[in-house]
């Protein structure tokens, strides 16, 4: 049954077209996702901006529909309810890239991949499988480290540098080929050269012999990233290819028109 407490649509609310407490709800939920999943209310307070009185109300409110819960340390952590509505909005995701992927995998004869940032994660959303016999295959719902691969890469070249930072962490960065970048210098060097130049590479970074190409998803409503992987020999080969059929300009052309379909 719908509450009969609530307040009457403010001017500003009327203005943007929005409800500020289904604003402000969401808002706390990407806190709390922002700040791993699991946060006090003196934390949530910090980090949203909104004031304590508000955000107890909101709580109570999240709680009691389970898309938060409070553990036993009274914090407050996600709630199962939210898994369902990922997994579906996931999966809409690819679906809705899937023509786009294909239309990348026939230009380039190379796998197509799509992916976003989740929890400090790479989480692979989208994926059309190239045909040839030797292909690279990474199972949708697979999620794997940001600083090892392309897509992750390009995801973090989409946060400036306090927000990359805080998904990347303070432990050392793993290592998972002798070509795996562990230095977080280094890294960000390779950042900044991605957005300047618009596209970032994998190079045997996450396993060894295979080579990807990344680019962002420019309007996506949250950081999105298209890439094509491959055995070393033919990505470079494809990187090699100029005119209408260079690889990095085609890649991008493609993101672009997705990320107008995606866009909210």
């Amino acid at each position: 049954m719908a509450s009969t407490s609530a307040a009457a649509p403010t001017g500003a609310d009327r203005a943007t077209g929005g409800v500020q407490s289904v604003e402000r709800a969401f808002q706390l939920l990407e806190a709390l996702a922002d700040s791993g999943g699991v946060a006090t209310l003196s934390e949530l307070s910090a980090t949203s901006g909104l004031p304590m009185p508000t955000i107890h109300r909101l709580i109570r409110t999240l709680v009691a529909q389970g898309y938060v819960r409070q553990d036993t340390a009274r914090r407050y952590t996600l709630g199962p309810r939210l898994i369902r509505l990922g997994e579906t909005a996931g999966r809409l995701l690819g679906s809705w890239a899937r023509p786009y992927l294909a239309e990348l995998m026939e230009a380039t004869g190379e796998t197509a991949n799509l992916a976003v940032l989740e929890g400090g994660e790479v989480v692979y959303v989208g994926q059309v499988q190239s045909r040839r016999s030797m292909r690279m295959f990474t199972e949708v719902g697979r999620r794997v480290q940001p600083h090892c691969t392309g897509v992750g890469k390009a995801l973090l070249a989409q946060l400036d540098e306090a927000e990359a930072r805080g998904v990347l962490g303070t432990q050392p960065l793993q290592s998972h080929t002798p070509y795996t970048v562990t230095d977080q210098a280094e890294l960000f060097t390779q950042l900044a050269r991605a957005r300047e130049r618009g596209y970032v590479v994998d190079d045997q970074e996450q396993e060894i012999g295979v080579r990807c190409i990344a680019v962002a998803v420019p309007g996506a409503p949250t950081p999105t990233a298209l890439s094509v992987s491959g055995p070393e020999a033919r990505i470079r080969a494809l990187e090699a290819q100029a005119g209408n059929t260079a690889l990095v300009p085609v890649m991008r052309q493609i993101a672009s028109r997705l990320g107008q379909v995606l866009a909210p």
